[in-house]
């Protein structure tokens, strides 16, 4: 690392969604690779393995203490793990101290709720998964439906694969518009699903809705507390 360089820092915790990090990781890792201004890191409490909602295991490149102040950092998110990772003070407490003198605080998917139990949320927009995002308010903020917002240093997106839009999005903020379109070739980021664009007007809730439960239930078990103030603003 030189003086010069921006850490832009990915945070790990046991259980995460790995689309949610791993997406977004390899568009600004393409970045820095494109731009020797950048470099992009894997931060957690150790440098241990851990697992994640998926068979796949991972292990950070960094830990929080060797990072303290980076210039960007993302949380991914989850479900009953990330639920979890929110009473994590370990966790809280380097992201207040970072989001201190970052210039950027993002989050994918539930990462969001791990800002809002930090405390960064607090009267900002923001976003997150879906079935999730009525959860915001009882965190200080106004939910958005929207694919990423917005809202001073703090920049959320929607659930998992709008992590790769948020990256993006981010790459042309940093280094404009052609390089980021660059990184988009590079990927050969090109959605076409095999089902087509999704009905937002009718969306799957009754479907989906026992994962929700489970999620709140499992996730918050040890912090009814947390669990009913979400509740009270769903």
């Amino acid at each position: 690392m030189t003086a010069e360089q921006k850490t832009i820092a990915f945070v790990v915790y046991p259980g995460l969604t790995p689309l949610d990090l791993v997406g977004p990781l390899q568009v600004l890792s393409v970045l820095a690779q494109m731009n020797p201004d950048f470099r992009t890191v894997v931060v957690g409490a150790t440098k241990d393995t851990t697992g994640t909602d998926t068979p796949l295991r991972i292990a950070p490149s960094h830990t929080f203490d060797e990072v303290p102040s980076p210039f960007a950092v993302l949380v991914p998110g989850g479900t009953v793990p990330t639920l979890h990772a929110m009473s994590d003070e370990n966790l809280l407490a380097w992201l207040r101290t970072a989001a201190e003198s970052a210039e950027l605080v993002t989050s994918v998917c539930t990462g969001s709720l791990i800002l809002g139990a930090a405390g960064l949320l607090e009267g900002r927009q923001a976003t997150t998964h879906w079935m999730f995002r009525d959860l915001l308010a009882g965190l200080g903020a106004t939910p958005v439906a929207r694919r990423w917002v917005e809202d001073g240093p703090v920049i959320t997106a929607a659930g998992v694969s709008a992590g790769i839009d948020l990256a993006l999005h981010l790459a042309e903020r940093l280094a404009g518009r052609q390089v980021a379109t660059n990184i988009q070739f590079a990927i050969e980021y090109d959605p076409e699903p095999p089902q087509g664009g999704l009905d937002w007007a009718n969306p799957p809730y009754g479907d989906l809705k026992p994962l929700r439960e489970h999620t709140l239930r499992e996730g918050l078990a040890g912090n009814p507390v947390l669990l009913a103030k979400l509740l009270a603003h769903a």
